[in-house]
């Protein structure tokens, strides 16, 4: 339901307003100083679902390590992974990869120039092409992100679930009428930097907001009701037993498959079980399964195994982390069934891992 619309404003007030407002509070962003579409293309790929603060350094990491989306292309998918260790949804750093495969192999390294081309890619959604299309080729071409619901739904009243397709449509022709197209990168930089400083979830500055007199949030008292989101599905737990097994110095650990979380990442033996804890006796059962004989013939009773906690959108993970020293190596054939494959520290440091893995390791090592 839309309570006011655009159509009740002047039809550059929002422009005005914000190409005013954005040159003296825009942040001083590395991406904000390119027209190089890969570099762009970069940022935004790191971006989502992920702080600004957070995801500068990793920017500028893969800049230095892939100056060109021909050395992305070329790197190895597990290189190209650990780079990405610590941001998670590494789903993104997948499609990544082989996007830049996409854009060497089929474009001749060159990105497309217009938002229809660009849509081409995989991966490449409606607010990316978007933003590289206005920022890289000054197409005009309004972006719609978070920042930008939140800003539309407020000044104009929008009361459509912001979580809803169906919902994109209406707010993207609301951002497209008021677009400048003379000034359409500035304008989209703009809208989303008033959403991240100005207009922001929680506390948003209403005091001081250019746009007050014209929000209808503002003036129905309704800023902290907008935008409407329905609720995600609450997030479900499971429990993960690792057996950390240690042969000298050295740790077995294993590459996840796909059909789960961290696809192509490393961690240890896994047992998924639905309690936290898990007895001694269980411990060894595992363990003889795996045809492997203990330093000591069981584990010690009465100091629990190190716990960490990981939270992701949508489940969370109860990690136990059984420490094992193993009298000998583990056999060739159990090696070969499960994957395990011994790895020095050096080389563990190397390899791609979830942040719950590296945390543990962080302590442990």
């Amino acid at each position: 339901m839309t309570h006011s619309t655009a159509s009740t404003h002047r039809p550059s007030f929002l422009a005005q307003a914000l190409l005013a407002w954005y040159p003296r509070h825009r942040r001083d962003l590395p991406w904000r100083h390119t027209r190089d579409p890969y570099a762009i293309w970069l940022s935004e790929v790191i971006l989502q679902q992920t702080r600004v603060a957070q995801g500068s350094p990793y920017y500028l990491d893969f800049l230095t390590s892939y100056p060109t989306v021909h050395d992305l292309a070329a790197a190895p998918e597990q290189e190209v992974l650990r780079h990405w260790q610590g941001l998670g949804y590494y789903s993104r750093a997948r499609n990544m990869h082989h996007t830049a495969q996409q854009v060497v192999s089929e474009f001749g390294g060159q990105f497309p120039a217009t938002y229809a081309g660009l849509r081409q890619l995989k991966g490449v959604g409606p607010y990316t092409a978007a933003a590289i299309a206005s920022f890289a080729f000054d197409e005009a071409v309004a972006v719609l992100d978070g920042n930008v619901f939140r800003v539309l739904a407020r000044i104009f009243g929008l009361h459509s679930d912001i979580a809803a397709p169906a919902s994109r449509k209406e707010f993207q022709a609301v951002a497209d009428q008021h677009l400048p197209p003379a000034h359409a990168a500035d304008f989209n930089q703009a809208i989303m930097e008033f959403g991240a400083l100005q207009c922001t979830p929680a506390k948003p500055d209403c005091l001081f907001c250019p746009l007050q007199s014209e929000c209808w949030a503002f003036q129905h008292g309704q800023v902290a009701l907008l935008p409407i989101k329905s609720k995600a599905k609450a997030a479900r737990t499971r429990y993960f037993h690792y057996f950390v097994l240690r042969h000298g110095e050295q740790l077995y650990l294993k590459e996840r498959l796909s059909g789960d979380i961290w696809q192509g990442l490393y961690d240890f033996a896994l047992a998924e079980t639905d309690a936290a804890d898990m007895p001694a006796a269980e411990v060894l059962r595992h363990v003889k399964a795996l045809g492997s004989v203990l330093t000591t013939s069981k584990v010690t009773e009465g100091r629990p195994a190190p716990a960490l906690r990981h939270i992701l959108s949508h489940q969370k993970i109860e990690a136990r982390f059984h420490a094992l020293e193993l009298a000998a190596a583990l056999p060739e054939t159990t090696q070969r069934d499960t994957g395990l494959r011994a790895y020095s520290a050096a080389e563990i440091e190397a390899l791609p891992k979830s942040a719950l893995i590296n945390n543990y390791l962080a302590k442990a090592l």
